[in-house]
């Protein structure tokens, strides 16, 4: 391996090619069973719906098998679900199959630690140079064998349903969900409707293909067309594997995640069930999201792009609330990690507390001025390179000058896809998009290599 394999959010790649083939699975199935599931001996896999997820989920298992290590099947299963329950199912570590929102042709794989925390670099590291080293020793004797488990959902769901004691606690609200033909599809219809909501569906009717095609957080038009022209107060959308979360208003406008962050973090504070007085988020969050925070009487912190770096940051300062522009938000009260439907019952909960349309209530603050884009390459070395590159450097750092006295500037690596994304917020328009526009026209020469 010429270079290192796990991002922000696990391993990803496209199926069938390395690292998302059976080889390299197996291998990840022994170097997990061997260094990790030294204790209980057991390990739990769950997967989302698309076509590669049983193949990925096998290799896994052969190579947990040998190692000596039983394998509990979940099946299909949101991670945020996943996240939640692994603490219960008495194993060393759970594996998530999930490339996320991206296409089919993708998958990845997100590795769990007993708790529930997705693993830290430093334990990736470890497992990456025991692949490459391919030196595993395993016995005749001791080997595991597999277990199903159907039990998983429902222990999830009988979690979440703990959330309110009301009975019915949505009825009257009409909601537009777009399942993105992944992990939820079946689960979020029910839910909504058990919860009293009146629902019309999309993307529930996964084929192994479909998953985040044209539907879901990443592709909302349907969505959008589909709330105003059946007159619903709320769309909402997820993503493959659940842990991403879009709203949009009545009339079909997108609400900014800066601005459900800060709705959920004012309507739990006022149900006083916020726990701490601080919210996280990213270095990328809207500049003025931090004056909005501190205007509601919270302290703010912003921690580099990635959900477990809001984790860290929420465990350290001891609070209850964190996410991110992509959807990421993390209700610590109610989950171990993004999940977009335990968010969206929580958004309809305080929408129905306040009485006033959705359009009416959104949005929370103006955002600033910004630029936010991300620009594709060949491939993952050429980020490297271009992000190194003397000529980028510089421009950041002239766009920075630019922006000293009225925003933030960030360029960001994407660490599953070969992309660079560049990012600018300020009170000033004009410099926002100079200092964008820097950076962007250097990186764009990386095109072209």
């Amino acid at each position: 391996m010429s270079q290192k394999l796990f991002g922000t959010d696990g391993v990803r790649g496209i199926a069938n090619q390395y690292p998302m083939n059976a080889d390299f699975a197996t291998k990840l199935g022994m170097a997990c069973g061997l260094q990790i599931c030294t204790k209980k001996k057991r390990v739990a896999i769950a997967r989302d719906t698309r076509i590669s997820g049983e193949m990925l989920q096998s290799a896994l298992s052969a190579g947990f098998l040998a190692a000596g290590v039983d394998v509990i099947l979940l099946g299909v299963l949101p991670t945020p679900a996943l996240t939640l329950v692994t603490s219960e199912l008495d194993v060393d570590m759970s594996v998530m199959i999930t490339a996320s929102h991206n296409p089919y042709y993708d998958n990845g794989i997100k590795l769990i630690d007993y708790n529930g925390n997705k693993f830290d670099d430093e334990t990736t590291n470890h497992l990456e140079q025991t692949i490459i080293e391919n030196n595993f020793r395993l016995s005749h004797e001791h080997l595991g064998k597999i277990i199903e488990n159907t039990k998983a959902l429902t222990l999830y769901l009988e979690k979440i349903n703990k959330i309110t004691d009301v009975q019915a606690p949505l009825k009257g609200l009409r909601i537009v969900l777009d399942c993105a033909n992944g992990c939820f599809a079946e689960i979020m219809p029910q839910v909504f409707k058990s919860w009293g909501a009146g629902v019309i569906c999309l993307g529930n009717e996964p084929d192994g293909y479909n998953i985040n095609r044209n539907c879901g957080s990443q592709h909302p038009e349907k969505l959008y067309e589909t709330v105003i022209g059946a007159h619903a107060d709320i769309g909402i959308a997820v993503d493959g594997d659940g842990d991403r979360l879009l709203v949009c208003d009545r009339n079909g406008v997108k609400i900014p995640a800066e601005a459900l962050i800060a709705f959920l973090a004012r309507y739990l504070k006022e149900e006083g069930k916020y726990r701490g007085n601080a919210v996280v988020s990213t270095i990328i969050s809207n500049t003025a999201m931090e004056r909005y925070i501190r205007k509601l009487g919270f302290d703010y912190y912003s921690v580099k792009v990635g959900e477990r770096a809001i984790i860290a940051k929420m465990q350290e300062v001891g609070c209850c609330l964190g996410g991110e522009e992509s959807g990421h938000i993390v209700a610590g009260e109610y989950c171990k990690s993004g999940d977009g439907m335990v968010n969206a019952l929580l958004v309809c909960l305080a929408v129905l507390k306040d009485g006033r349309k959705t359009d009416e209530i959104f949005p929370e603050f103006e955002l600033d001025p910004y630029v936010f884009t991300s620009i594709a390459v060949v491939d993952r070395t050429t980020v490297v390179a271009a992000t190194q590159a003397d000529n980028v450097k510089n421009a950041v750092k002239q766009a920075e000058k630019i922006m000293h006295d009225c925003g933030r500037v960030v360029l960001h690596p994407s660490g599953t896809e070969p992309k660079i994304r560049v990012w600018v917020s300020g009170c000033d328009k004009d410099k926002v998009h100079e200092a964008a526009d820097i950076i962007i026209n250097e990186i764009k020469k990386f095109q072209e290599v």
